[in-house]
């Protein structure tokens, strides 16, 4: 009953829960010098500086598929995550006096974080249908998919900020080790090159990151078979992202009594 209590709360507090994420927005794009630019440009440039590193001077294959497409494809779930997981992972310090003044879930918080970076990705989004029609490249049938392929990415983000931006109340060293996880994870992860050159033998161990099923998701789903996904990789991803997701749910909730205390 305690659990099921629990998710009523949530929905009984949904308009927190909205206002939180309104104003996290307004924070975002009001308080900032170049405002909603910045959400273009990050991307942009990053597509720009990795086709010119590997497409130009390590002449990467990109199977037909202009540069700038490809890795601005797999730009748009990678720059997913890893907002969120700026975000979410400092939601609930950044929140510290609501949470010791009243009581709400406060799985709200690290929630409202991620739909912040809901609105960057629709404006990114935007940005990659310009450059399909720069290039006069037209996606087939296969970009119905593509909303399943994000909800594998909310999944994973959701997940793995639940458990940093909880273990960022306990230890606040965690604050300095996500900017390097996702710096990290960013040149690990297929978005400056394609999954393929991984060589056959360590393909599978490379779906233990659980993003290269999300990007290869993402590319199959807009540029076809150009980048045919490895479904038994993807299957591995899918269950590494659920197991984040469920296992975050978890620890978040254990440890959730104890924030107002903490923080």
């Amino acid at each position: 009953m305690g659990a099921l209590h629990y998710w009523r709360d949530i929905w009984r507090y949904r308009e927190l829960f909205f206002f939180l994420a309104w104003r996290d927005i307004l924070v975002r794009y009001k308080q900032t010098a170049i405002g909603i630019a910045w959400s273009v440009l990050r991307p942009l440039l990053t597509m720009v500086v990795f086709t010119i590193v590997f497409g130009k001077l390590a002449k990467l294959p990109s199977n037909g598929v202009p540069y700038p497409i490809m890795v601005y494809a797999a730009m748009l779930p990678w720059q997913f995550f890893a907002n969120s997981l700026t975000e979410s992972s400092n939601s609930l310090i950044d929140n510290s006096n609501l949470l010791t003044k009243v009581y709400f879930p406060r799985l709200i918080v690290p929630a409202g974080s991620v739909i912040v970076s809901v609105v960057d990705f629709l404006i990114s989004a935007v940005i990659l249908a310009g450059l399909m029609v720069w290039y006069r490249f037209i996606p087939d049938m296969r970009i119905l998919f593509l909303p399943a392929f994000f909800v594998m990415a909310f999944m994973a983000s959701f997940g793995a900020g639940l458990w940093l931006s909880a273990l960022n109340v306990q230890y606040r060293d965690f604050r300095y080790v996500v900017p390097f996880l996702v710096q990290f994870g960013l040149y690990i992860s297929p978005v400056g090159f394609s999954s393929a050159i991984v060589p056959e033998e360590w393909r599978f161990l490379y779906f233990l990151n659980p993003m290269v099923g999300v990007i290869d998701g993402f590319r199959w789903a807009l540029l076809g078979d150009a980048f045919p996904v490895n479904w038994p990789g993807f299957a591995l991803s899918f269950v590494l992202v659920s197991l984040i997701l469920a296992s975050g749910l978890f620890y978040f909730r254990r440890m959730e009594r104890s924030f107002a205390d903490v923080v």
